[in-house]
């Protein structure tokens, strides 16, 4: 899942495929580094983010995922359902939910959906999160989102630990060591890392732009322990990693190959 950011201030590229046509050419690219999915948002998520009105949100995606739509599959990525109703009307055939709430409108577009668990809003959300066992009660609140989006009529349904999203550095590292106990639900696990702060913060600082190889690092463990997707905004380099973790030419320690 390619990340495409239409927004001024998210926390990597903000404001760098703002203008439509700007977008538009980055979706493409993406497409051709590799990405099996375009991931559209118009409102950033970041910590501490200020919300966008969701007419401004439309405006910004809408004309993305119209002209991305045909070429590649487009999810949304949006907490508003009047933004999530009219994106999949244009197009788009996943929506990425950070608020965990809006698999109705995915059910009413026959479109699949992903729960993320983030707590509070983006506001708040790194304000002071706390959990007594943090793998256990993402999990648990993963599901129980899941099998509801299930029963109610979504045929397709994602669970994202949301790494960053209302977690200190040790819960998304508990979180990535918790992947394969996700995956174990049966419910098939989005991962992203991709250049978050944590990963700075384990680097001796990187910015934001040089942690493409603690980012690749998350993503190949995240993959080896069973994730079926990650997010990036780094396509090119992650698919060459993937296409090494599924690959049958690893030789086991010792071989001598």
């Amino acid at each position: 899942m390619g990340v495409l950011n239409v927004t001024p201030d998210s926390f990597s590229d903000g404001g760098r495929y703002l203008e439509v046509d700007t977008a538009i050419a980055r979706g493409f690219e993406l497409v051709a580094e590799g990405a099996d999915l375009v991931d559209v948002g118009g409102e950033s998520t970041r910590p501490g983010a200020s919300p966008v009105a969701p007419a401004d949100e439309l405006a910004r995606i809408e004309p993305v995922i119209r002209a991305l739509a045909p070429v590649v599959r487009v999810s949304v990525d949006t907490r508003h359902a009047e933004v999530a109703d009219a994106a999949l009307t244009a197009g788009a055939t996943l929506l990425n939910d950070v608020s965990a709430s809006l698999w109705p409108v995915a059910a009413r577009h026959g479109a699949g959906w992903v729960a993320v668990h983030m707590a509070g809003t983006p506001t708040t959300m790194q304000d002071d999160p706390r959990y007594h066992d943090v793998v256990a009660e993402v999990t648990a609140f993963l599901v129980g989102r899941a099998e509801a989006a299930l029963a109610g009529g979504v045929g397709e349904v994602w669970i994202d630990p949301g790494i960053g999203f209302g977690k200190r550095p040790e819960h998304n590292l508990a979180l990535l060591s918790g992947v394969r106990i996700l995956a174990a639900t049966g419910h098939p696990v989005l991962v992203g890392t991709s250049r978050k702060g944590f990963l700075g913060g384990l680097t001796g600082g990187a910015p934001v732009d040089d942690r493409l190889e603690a980012s690749l690092a998350s993503a190949v463990w995240a993959m080896s322990q069973g994730a079926g997707m990650v997010r990036v905004h780094d396509v090119a380099p992650t698919v060459q990693a993937a296409t090494l973790v599924g690959s049958d030419v690893a030789a086991p320690v010792g071989s001598g190959q």
